[in-house]
Order: structure tokens, then sequence, then C-alpha cells
């Protein structure tokens, strides 16, 4: 049965690639303009969910947002979500309501589909280079200062194991966090990796609902940096912890 169920996924994956590049140039005209300017950016965020949307309608894949409880989005936040699968940046662009940017490889600079928001909206950072984590987390307090909301994955990559498993956190945005007194707010991929694990280029993607899991803000005001440890733990504890109860139920 799997070997009969592979193939179909993988047609799926290429309908799934051919959605996104469709819509994405579709809109480019629009996507150029809104890249460049700063005062721009609110309509790229609004253009990449009209993406996720159009993906969504052509390809079956939903994506399902629960709130701990209701988020102030008139305030800026460091968003910290796990990273399972290339979905996950549709995920929560759909999650969040207010003005965000990703941090992401600086591979993605050459993406031809992604590349345009890392030369613009999106922060691109090679973590194998000090110089660049340096400049990096520069510009991400910068956005943060502007009002600009950031998504950082502190696993830095997906999971090469499968099932993936929630990797350790980098200190990062933790650290970023309470330097900046900005809050965080852990966002929960459930079962995004079920729909599509990774870029689906191993086993495909299927039709399929997405749950995101928006935990409620951690305030970090109140901490100093020797505190960056603590709350990478937290942050850990509370994501690990919704992914054991949903595997249980």
């Amino acid at each position: 049965m799997g070997s009969m169920i592979l193939p179909l996924k993988k047609l799926h994956r290429l309908l799934y690639r051919f959605s996104i590049s469709f819509i994405f140039y579709l809109q480019w005209p629009l996507i150029n303009y809104a890249s460049k300017k700063p005062s721009r950016y609110p309509l790229l965020n609004r253009l990449r969910k009209i993406c996720a949307a159009f993906s969504s309608t052509t390809t079956g894949i939903f994506y399902k947002i629960q709130y701990e409880q209701p988020i102030d989005w008139s305030r800026t936040y460091i968003v910290c979500p796990n990273h399972t699968s290339n979905l996950d940046i549709m995920s929560v662009s759909k999650a969040l309501k207010n003005t965000f940017c990703f941090m992401g490889k600086h591979e993605l600079l050459d993406n031809p589909l992604l590349g345009i928001f890392f030369r613009s909206i999106d922060i691109p950072v090679n973590r194998e280079s000090k110089m660049s984590s340096y400049k990096a987390f520069k510009q991400t307090g910068e956005r943060l200062a502007q009002g600009t909301s950031v998504v950082i994955f502190p696993e830095g990559t997906i999971s090469k194991d499968y099932p993936p498993q929630l990797q350790e956190f980098k200190n990062g945005p933790f650290r970023l966090a309470i330097e900046l007194k900005i809050p965080i707010l852990p966002v929960t991929s459930l079962d995004t990796w079920k729909v599509m694990w990774d870029s689906g280029s191993v086993y495909g993607s299927r039709p399929g609902i997405c749950h995101i899991f928006v935990h409620k803000p951690i305030e970090t005001a109140h901490m100093t940096v020797e505190d960056a440890d603590l709350l990478k733990d937290e942050v850990y504890k509370v994501i690990k912890q919704k992914l054991d109860e949903n595997e249980h139920r």
C-alpha cells in the first residue's frame, strides 16, 4: 500500500509547488512593488497570506489555528515556533495578525520564491559566521524597535529524524528578547509534518489539516540576561508539553 501511495504524495507535492509558484508570479508586480520600501512591508505580509490561502484552496492543505488566550496584536513579539515543515512559514503567516518578518538561513536569498522576501522584509543569517549572526540580530533589534514582530525558529533547522523530534533551542532569540524587553510568543506546530515533512522531497505531501497552537506570551521585562537559559528552557517546555499532549490523545 505504501508503495502505491508514495507516488501520489509526490504528485501532490508537485501540485503544491506549482500552486505556490503560480500565485507568486501572478502577484509578482505587487510583491516587487511592496518590497521596495519598509512602509509597504505590511502589504508584503498580506500578499504572503494570499499565497498561503491560495495554496490551501488548490491543494487541500488547511491550517486550524487555536489561541490559548486572545493576543494583543498591537504589541511586538519575538515569535518562537517549532520547525518540522516548509509549511511552517505559511501556518505562522496565517496565525499572526500584526506586522511580522522571518529570520531564516542565508541560502534563502537565492530561493526563486522566498529570495525577494529575504532581500527586503525578512532577515537572512549565516549561523556559521559570527559577523553574519551579529548583523542579523542587530537588524532584528531594529525591526523590533520599529514595531515589527520577528519570527525566529529556535531550533535553527528542521529535524532530520522522521518522525521529527523537538531539537535543542539556540540561545539567541531569548537573550535578545530579554535585552529588548520584548515578550516571547511560543507557537506549536502539532502535526504539520504529517502533511509535509521538511520540503516534502522524501515522502511528498498530502491534503490535510495542520493544527497550530499559539500560546500566551511570556513576558521578559522583569528578566536579566542571566535568565536567558531559564527563558529558553521555559519556552522549550511549553512547546514540548503541547507536543506530548497531542501525541497521547
